[in-house]
């Protein structure tokens, strides 16, 4: 079992930075891609960064330049640098984590979420 705890959400001004963590616990094997979601309130869960084992990034249009993924393999555990955020970064943000459980197939584990709000 695979239990993934986001930390780092808040309240910022428009401009502002946070930092949210992502920290994968238990007793499983390889971590292959690591991905953060958001949500805002009546809207779908969107992918907002995703980083592979290798490092290998990609970003959701309406973040790139503002927002960096990265991830310690040997703490297994994802980030999210936010910078320069918008009120319309508001949402609650997701981390997820494919987890190698055969040598053909992985399962996909997702965190509890963390708040950001950001004010104008």
């Amino acid at each position: 079992q695979v239990q993934l705890v986001e930390s780092g959400g808040g309240l910022v001004q428009a401009g502002g930075s946070l930092r949210l963590s992502c920290a994968a616990s238990g007793m499983f094997g390889r971590i292959n891609n690591m991905t953060w979601y958001r949500q805002a309130p009546g809207k779908q869960r969107d992918l907002v960064a995703t980083i592979t084992r290798g490092g290998l990034t990609d970003y959701a249009d309406s973040v790139k330049g503002r927002f960096t993924v990265s991830r310690d393999n040997g703490k297994n555990t994802v980030y999210l640098q936010m910078n320069s955020l918008k009120p319309e970064d508001t949402a609650v943000y997701y981390c997820s984590a494919d987890v190698l459980t055969s040598l053909v197939s992985t399962r996909t584990y997702w965190g509890q979420g963390t708040q950001v709000t950001v004010s104008s």
